[in-house]
């Protein structure tokens, strides 16, 4: 009776490929023809639905269902409270003067004669400081493309660059939300997955920043107008604490790092030592301080610019991505309890089976979902949370998975035309996302990087290696 009742409970590959196609038109539907993007929550839970009763007419119960919600829960729990702990950070640190000082530094090192260079490293600055390419392109880019049409340099070329250092900080960064959301996704540890994360994201910035160097020097000699930087630079310096004293805290954070503390601890500890320097430096009252916690920091300096750059934070500002990994993680817990991605996975099994068509197969299926759903979100999800299982049986360390998430869908996403990114940089750079594609050279370089590893195998961790450089080197040695 047993064999019989597991036999009942297998769901078909056709019903399988039915609720992902559900999903894909349902995403499709919104995007394209209801023309609502920020809706996304409620398509993802019509996905849950529609699986919930294929699996149920497979005969699977409605507790089976609810236990596979239960999973992909616990599967966000720790990511989302880190998210949720991201805005508390961010929040502390704008009023304590640490954001707006290492902004201030950055903006302080701009050269006219390494113009895109420059404008690609101040970008990785401003959003590793943020852990926003939105808020980067926003405040930064405008005020760079300005300087770029002074200096007589194309437009496109000045956004591409823009856009690649903001997407390395959303990458990078642990206060950006794609970073903590990847992780979560794969089931890595928040840390392991940005160390990962450098030894394809470190090249594709050095060969991006050597390309923008060498653009650059036809650009060179020209007068420039910085009237719009030195007014973000004066506005700073008027009404923060800009002081290196500051750098203690993301200085600390490193530390923590380096010595394996739980990315949660991280958090908790930088959030309360911001909110004392605030406190201490800023003159925040204690009541105050606890308002902006949890609904982010204002800015009312009365200059636009800074207003708008450093006008965010909080533990509100995060529900709406946390309540999307929720439902995502929800989705693919049900696929994942009742086997519909085993069944799936089950035909690319000859594709998947080895780390050559596994990465391979990962990046081509991030980037297809990006240009299909138009959400970096959902192309980190589908293909990290379908490749799990894949990666697992590989042995395959999970911050592997991770950073492949981000090495081709979150780079990606601004490439396209119809994607919410593509649309916001589009709007807040003027410059068409078919124009400036040819100069992001960061979203360009990565995902090839991300392939040539795993055609040559190379760092590519698996279970047992602790130390994500001298493990593999070691394992080369013995090779």
């Amino acid at each position: 009776m047993s064999e019989k009742v597991a036999r009942e409970k297998k769901v078909s590959f056709g019903a399988a490929l039915f609720v992902l196609l559900f999903l894909c038109v349902a995403m499709f539907v919104q995007v394209f023809v209801l023309h609502q993007d920020w809706v996304t929550h409620i398509t993802l839970l019509l996905g849950c639905l529609v699986a919930g009763v294929v699996a149920m007419l497979s005969g699977f119960s409605w507790e089976d269902v609810q236990a596979g919600i239960v999973h992909g829960c616990n599967i966000a729990m720790v990511p989302m409270l880190i998210l949720m702990l991201v805005g508390v950070l961010i929040a502390s640190w704008i009023p304590a003067g640490v954001i707006p000082t290492l902004i201030y530094y950055g903006l302080k090192i701009l050269s006219p004669n390494v113009f895109l260079l420059t404008v690609c490293f101040v970008c990785c600055v401003a959003s590793l400081a943020t852990g926003s390419s939105w808020t980067t392109g926003a405040t930064f880019g405008v005020a760079f493309m300005g300087i770029g049409i002074g200096l007589g340099i194309p437009p496109a070329m000045t956004a591409g660059a823009v856009i690649s250092g903001a997407i390395f900080g959303d990458k990078i960064s642990p206060l950006s939300d794609s970073t903590n959301l990847a992780a979560g996704v794969a089931e890595a540890d928040l840390f392991d997955h940005i160390r990962s994360m450098f030894y394809t994201t470190g090249p594709a910035l050095v060969i991006s920043l050597v390309i923008y160097a060498l653009l650059g020097l036809r650009f060179r000699g020209g007068a420039v107008d910085t009237a719009q930087v030195n007014v973000i630079l004066d506005g700073m310096k008027a009404n923060y604490f800009i002081s290196p004293v500051t750098l203690i805290l993301p200085a600390l954070v490193v530390f923590l790092a380096i010595k394996k503390v739980s990315g949660l601890a991280v958090m908790v500890i930088a959030s309360v030592t911001g909110a004392v320097f605030a406190i201490v430096f800023q003159g925040i009252g204690i009541g105050q301080m606890l308002g902006i916690l949890n609904d982010g920091f204002k800015s009312a300096t009365g200059v636009a610019e800074v207003d708008a750059l450093l006008s965010r934070g909080g533990l509100q500002s995060m529900m709406w991505t946390i309540s999307l990994g929720f439902i995502a993680l929800s989705f693919g817990g049900i696929l994942e309890k009742t086997g519909m991605l085993e069944v799936l996975l089950g035909k690319m099994s000859k594709i998947v089976n080895n780390v050559r068509g596994l990465i391979i197969t990962h990046v081509l299926s991030a980037i297809a979902v990006n240009l299909f759903s138009a959400s970096q979100y959902m192309a980190i999800i589908i293909p990290g949370r379908m490749l799990v299982p894949a990666y697992k049986k590989l042995n395959i360390l999970p911050q592997v998975c991770s950073r492949t998430c981000e090495d081709s869908a979150t780079v990606t996403s601004p490439l396209v035309p119809w994607g919410l990114c593509g649309v916001f940089f589009t709007g807040v750079l003027g410059v068409a996302t078919i124009e400036y594609l040819p100069f992001t050279f960061l979203a360009l370089v990565t995902p090839v990087i991300a392939i040539i590893y795993g055609l040559t195998n190379s760092f590519i961790w698996r279970e047992g290696q602790h130390s994500a450089v001298k493990t593999y080197h070691d394992a080369e040695a013995k090779a």
